[in-house]
């Protein structure tokens, strides 16, 4: 199954926050040998929300959505989910119960619209504050906040898939080609990819700033036993062509 990622708020697109949460999930999908397959940022304009989160629906892919799930007159996401799926809202009762946990005699109705879901919905457990966030169709809707957000992530990842951990024969292998320019690799590139279509290469080529060595990354992607022996064979063309090269760690 592939995994996306929505992420979410008009803070990221104006760049008054930077976004941490696409290589934070890249990096547990890939401690447990899975791969993030897209990702898309959206700011807090339902209509767009409304329409991302439809086409992501439609998908059947396993996605994250991080942000908007709050109660502010700004957070749309539990509203815009219900409006792509064409169900109403109505407050979750375990929500409710762990909303009530925390605050007590201090719990509003305010602070119920927070437990407040696309009927259907299940909750996600929060393990910071215990405001949960819900999930719905495979997607899950997690804070912002990456204090939040990464622990939930994670709790999903364990709970709702440990069946698809390390299922799946992948791994990458890159080397850094020192000196080279990626046109001077483009016949080495082409004969890889001809005789390995069961796997993918990659080419990134820096731009050397005054004083640093210009190099390529160059690389496979797929099934262990084809990109290792592919990876073998890049490395003996490049020393071929007199390049010098190391591992990518």
């Amino acid at each position: 199954m592939a995994f996306g990622a929505i992420i979410i708020g008009d803070e990221i697109l104006s760049g008054r926050r930077q976004d941490k949460h696409r290589s934070k999930l890249t990096e547990a999908l890939g401690a447990r040998g899975l791969k993030l397959s897209w990702a898309r940022y959206v700011g807090d304009e339902p209509p767009r929300l409304i329409q991302t989160l439809k086409e992501s629906f439609a998908t059947g892919d396993i996605v994250f959505s991080f942000g908007g799930i709050g109660a502010t007159p700004d957070d749309h996401t539990r509203q815009s989910a219900g409006a792509a799926l064409g169900l109403p809202l109505a407050l979750h009762a375990d929500a409710e119960r762990e909303i009530r946990q925390r605050f007590g005699d201090e719990t509003t109705p305010h602070r119920l619209q927070m437990g407040v879901y696309p009927v259907g919905s299940e909750i996600v457990p929060n393990p910071y504050n215990g405001i949960p966030g819900f999930s719905i169709q495979n997607h899950y809707f997690v804070p912002g906040f990456p204090v939040m957000a990464w622990p939930m992530v994670e709790w999903v990842l364990d709970t709702r898939f440990a069946h698809l951990h390390h299922k799946e024969d992948y791994v990458e292998q890159a080397i850094t080609v020192w000196d080279a320019y990626e046109g001077k690799l483009i016949p080495l590139m082409e004969s890889i990819t001809t005789d390995f279509p069961d796997a993918t290469l990659f080419s990134l080529p820096t731009i050397a700033a005054e004083g640093e060595r210009r190099s390529v990354e160059l690389g496979m992607k797929g099934p262990l036993e084809r990109v290792t022996l592919a990876m073998e064979r890049i490395k003996l063309e490049v020393e071929s062509l007199g390049y010098a090269w190391q591992d990518k760690p």
